[in-house]
C-alpha cells in the first residue's frame, strides 16, 4: 500500500490558473506515487461564506469537473465530499476538547484573513477553528503527507501539535502528518494585484479561447513602456511570468524577452503568443472538463461512491478514537 496523501479545495466559485499551478498539477502528479484522497471542502467554505450557501453544491460539481480536466483520475484517486463523511465533524469536536484556544489564535492566516475580509463578520467559532477542522480532515484518513505551499506550513504544524497532545492524553491513534512542500508559483492577477475572483483578474479554467485572448490583451505590462521601441522590463512583468509558467517554447520566450528589453517587440505580439500558449495548454483540460460536465449525474455518482469509500476509512479511525477516549458503550 502506498503512503497516503490528503488534500481538499473549497467550492467557492470558478477555478482559475492559480488553482492549476498551485494545486491541481501537483494533485495529478502525486497520483503516480501515493494513495490520494481529494475532497470538496464544503464545510470549510462555510467558515467565511456562511451567509451565502446557494452555490456551494453547483460550485462543487463544477470544480470537480475542473479536477478531472486537469488530470485527476477518479479511478486512481478517491474523490469525495467533506460533509458526506460526518465523522470529520465528530473528530473535530473531540479534538476541540484538547486544543487550547491560543493555539488557534496564533495561526498566521487567522489575523491576516480577518484583515483581508474586514467586510465579513468572522467572529464565529467555525472560522477560528478551521485549522482544527483541517487537522481532522487529514488525520482521520491516516494521511502521511499533506501537499502544502509554504504559507500553509503553520497549519500543518498546528495539526502535528494537536496530534501529539491528543496522544499524550489517550495514547497513539493517528499518523502524524508531514508537510509535502510543493512548488506553488505565485501567479499575479491580470492587473498585477493578487489573483482573486473578487478582483475579476483571473483566467478561469473554463474560459473559452476568445475569453482568454481578450483577458490577455488587457493584461498589465511595464507601465513605463508607452511605445514598442522603448526598452521594457521583463522581471516582475505579469505577461512574462505567465510566459514562463505556460509557454513550453523556451526559445520563443527567450527571444521575446531579449527583444522586449531592447525595444524591438510590441505588447501586441508578446500577448498574442502568450494567448496561443495558454489556449494550447488549456485545450485538453477544457475537453476533459466539458466531457465530464456533459454527464453531471456521473460526477455526483463518483462523489457519492468516493464518499462511501472515504467514510469506511473514517469510521475505522473513529472506532480507534472512541476506544482511546474511553467512549465505547
Amino acid at each position: 500500500m502506498n503512503k497516503r496523501v490528503v488534500s481538499g479545495m473549497r467550492p467557492t466559485g470558478k477555478l482559475h490558473l492559480g488553482h492549476l499551478v498551485g494545486a491541481l498539477e501537483n494533485w495529478e502528479r502525486l497520483q503516480a506515487e501515493f494513495d490520494c484522497f481529494y475532497f470538496v471542502a464544503d464545510w470549510h467554505a462555510l467558515t467565511s461564506g456562511y451567509a451565502a450557501t446557494s452555490e456551494v453544491v453547483s460550485s462543487a460539481i463544477d470544480n470537480v469537473a475542473d479536477w478531472i480536466g486537469a488530470g485527476v483520475d477518479p479511478e486512481r484517486s478517491t474523490l469525495f465530499v467533506q460533509s458526506m463523511v460526518p465523522e470529520h465533524a465528530e473528530l473535530y469536536l473531540l479534538l476541540q476538547m484538547v486544543t487550547p484556544i491560543p493555539w488557534l489564535e496564533r495561526v498566521p492566516t487567522y489575523k491576516e484573513q480577518i484583515e483581508q475580509l474586514a467586510e465579513t463578520d468572522l467572529s464565529n467559532i467555525g472560522f477560528l477553528g478551521y485549522p482544527l477542522l483541517q487537522t481532522a480532515d487529514v488525520v482521520i484518513y491516516n494521511a502521511h503527507f499533506v501537499p502544502v505551499g509554504e504559507d500553509q506550513v503553520p497549519h500543518l504544524e498546528l495539526s502535528r501539535e494537536v496530534v501529539r497532545r491528543f496522544h499524550n492524553f489517550y495514547g497513539e491513534v493517528f499518523v502524524e502528518p508531514q508537510a509535502l512542500l510543493t512548488p506553488t508559483p505565485r501567479l499575479p492577477g491580470l492587473d498585477n494585484r493578487k489573483m482573486s475572483k473578487s478582483y475579476g483578474n483571473t483566467i478561469d479554467l473554463s474560459d473559452d479561447e476568445e475569453a482568454v485572448k481578450k483577458k490577455i490583451r488587457s493584461m498589465y505590462t511595464d507601465p513605463k513602456r508607452v511605445r514598442a521601441d522603448i526598452p521594457g522590463t521583463v522581471e516582475g512583468n505579469p505577461v512574462f511570468i505567465y510566459h514562463d509558467a505556460f509557454n513550453p517554447h523556451r526559445d520563443e520566450v527567450d527571444d521575446l524577452k531579449a527583444r522586449y528589453r531592447e525595444g524591438r517587440v510590441g505588447d501586441v505580439e508578446v500577448k498574442a503568443k502568450l494567448a496561443s500558449a495558454v489556449n494550447a495548454m488549456l485545450t485538453p483540460i477544457r475537453e476533459r472538463r466539458e466531457a465530464a460536465l456533459a454527464r453531471p449525474g456521473d460526477i455526483r455518482d463518483l462523489l457519492v461512491d468516493g464518499s462511501r469509500k472515504a467514510r469506511r476509512v473514517a469510521q475505522e479511525t473513529m472506532e480507534r478514537v472512541r476506544s482511546a477516549v474511553k467512549l465505547k458503550y
